[in-house]
């Protein structure tokens, strides 16, 4: 049994220290919240959920809330990310866009030429894959771009480079043989923040102007009835009240083959007449709906540069 509670708070992210998720984490705890890597997606559910985490040296950190990936602007949706909201009890309180800006790096001393195999998240390589085509490497993949550099730097492994941010390559002490690799300039990962209801939320820590001064979203899950019509109701309710869909992406429902929940970020703030009034309207015309948060917008001057 582990002991040694810590007081401090920490935001839980999927992955190693340099990765895009801890500065997403890092932003969005700012001052209040420290960021804590763990093995995975479903690891940082389960860590906001019981509220508390090891930090591999025998203590515990009270767990404030989590940071995970939803979409890339190259790679789309992360959908292991809707499947486990739809799971877990766990609000929406928040969100961080950061730019993805990607480098080859290797050991000390080497050079472009005497690479032979690289390794990174697979999301990394494909939006890298102008650059990695330039030359006949072995491309392999690991779980998280960070990951990637430690293993490199871990094993000395010569011949061998990493794509990840140029902070994860300082991070594990690895030179950069290339900079800039990715496919588009402006490629850019947002991350949802998640935290109990009623807990912790990160409006004024380190995520940009406070709420009040910022247009709101609303994400909530709908089940359908399989009849043709359904979703063209769901979707005039919303158009009704006035309120704008920036998303629509359906997912399978777990256990009930070929039947589908459907995923909804409006431009609107649940809070308001209006909306709750929609919203009403909606729950009535669907076979269930969960509201997963409110929370500010992020937008282009909140992202933050790695």
């Amino acid at each position: 049994m582990r002991s040694g509670w810590r007081s401090d708070g920490v935001l839980v992210y999927p992955g190693e220290p340099g990765s895009f998720a801890e500065e997403a984490a890092r932003a969005a705890g700012g001052d209040a919240a420290a960021p804590l890597g763990v093995a995975g997606f479903r690891e940082v559910f389960a860590d906001v959920s019981a509220g508390r985490a090891g930090r591999g040296d025998g203590a515990e950190a009270r767990v404030l809330g989590g940071v995970l990936p939803i979409e890339n602007v190259l790679g789309g949706t992360v959908r292991e990310t809707y499947d486990l909201l739809l799971e877990h009890d766990l609000q929406i309180v928040g969100e961080v866009i950061v730019p993805v800006h990607l480098c080859l790096a290797a050991l000390p001393g080497q050079r472009l030429e005497a690479i032979e195999r690289v390794y990174s998240h697979v999301q990394a390589l494909a939006q890298a894959e102008r650059f990695l085509r330039t030359r006949p490497w072995a491309l392999l993949t690991t779980y998280n771009t960070a990951a990637a550099g430690r293993m490199v730097a871990e094993r000395a492994e010569r011949g061998s480079a990493a794509v990840l941010s140029p902070r994860g390559a300082a991070t594990y002490g690895l030179e950069v043989l290339a900079d800039g690799i990715e496919d588009a300039p402006d490629d850019r990962t947002r991350f949802l923040v998640v935290a109990p209801a009623g807990g912790w939320t990160p409006a004024g820590a380190g995520i940009g102007p406070a709420a009040s001064d910022r247009p709101m979203r609303t994400t909530l899950v709908v089940g359908l009835a399989n009849e043709p019509g359904s979703l063209a109701r769901a979707l005039g309710v919303l158009a009704a009240g006035g309120l704008n869909m920036s998303k629509l992406e359906s997912r399978p429902l777990p256990g009930r083959a070929w039947q589908y929940v459907f995923w909804i970020d409006l431009d609107a703030d649940a809070g308001e007449p209006r909306t709750a009034e929609a919203l009403a309207h909606l729950r009535r015309a669907v076979s269930f709906m969960r509201i997963l948060g409110t929370y500010p917008q992020a937008t282009r001057k909140d992202a933050v540069d790695p």
